[in-house]
Formats: C-alpha cells, sequence, structure tokens
C-alpha cells in the first residue's frame, strides 16, 4: 500500500511538470510528441472506475496515459496503418512496459488495433490542460 502512494505521489509530480512544461511552451500543440507501443483496454473494464474518478466506457474516445494530466487531448496515430484518433486522457497506465497508451475500444477499433491488440502508435499532444 506505501508503494503505491509513492507511485501516485511521483505520477502527480511528473503531471505537474508537464503542465508547467505546457505553460512555458505557450500551450503549443507540438509540446508533447511520444513513440511507443499502443494497445486498448479489455471489455472486462467496462464500467470500471478509472483513475480520474469516471467510469471506463468502451464506447468513448478516451485513453489512459501514465503522466499527462487528465483533460489533456491527445492524437494516436497508428504507425502501421496511418489511421489516427482524438483522445481525451481519462486514466492511468497502461501497466505494461514498453507500452505508452491505453485506447478505449472505441478509440483502437478508428485506428485498426483491435484486430493486432498492440502496436506502434505515436501520441502528439492537441490540447494541454494544466495538472489539478
Amino acid at each position: 500500500m506505501h508503494f503505491a502512494k509513492q507511485r501516485n505521489k511521483i505520477l502527480s509530480l511528473t503531471a505537474s511538470a508537464l503542465a508547467l512544461l505546457f505553460t512555458a511552451c505557450g500551450g503549443s500543440k507540438s509540446a508533447f510528441v511520444q513513440s511507443g507501443q499502443g494497445s486498448y483496454y479489455a471489455d472486462k473494464f467496462a464500467g470500471k472506475r478509472t483513475a480520474s474518478g469516471a467510469p471506463y466506457r468502451p464506447g468513448k474516445l478516451t485513453a489512459a496515459h501514465n503522466t499527462l494530466p487528465f483533460g489533456t487531448k491527445i492524437k494516436v496515430t497508428n504507425a502501421k496503418t496511418g489511421r489516427s484518433v482524438k483522445v481525451t486522457v481519462n486514466d492511468r497506465g497502461p501497466h505494461v512496459k514498453g507500452r505508452i497508451v491505453d485506447l478505449s475500444k472505441k478509440a483502437a477499433n478508428k485506428i485498426g488495433l483491435v484486430d493486432a491488440g498492440v502496436a506502434p502508435v505515436q501520441l502528439k499532444v492537441v490540447k494541454a490542460v494544466s495538472a489539478k
């Protein structure tokens, strides 16, 4: 339990630092770009609470990211298909080494990620918000 509290504090500080960076960059749309592996939520998480407090809804365009503040809008592009989707960060994760984003099922469908399960993606902040 103690480890979880420390981890949450570190994540909160990281999110605050990123928010400061976004502010310093004038909220520039190109302030944050990241490449790595993307995945999507399993159906078993439908209705479960996300880290932001909102329930996970597979039919919404949402995502989990480990450090970006909740409410941040990001554009996720599947490097294999070239297809993109804009989503709102409302959860923390993914909790698998090497993955940078977990998408809702609807978002994953839009970029052709569901059949693959995991694919190389690039994400870009399109609307930054300050950490709360």
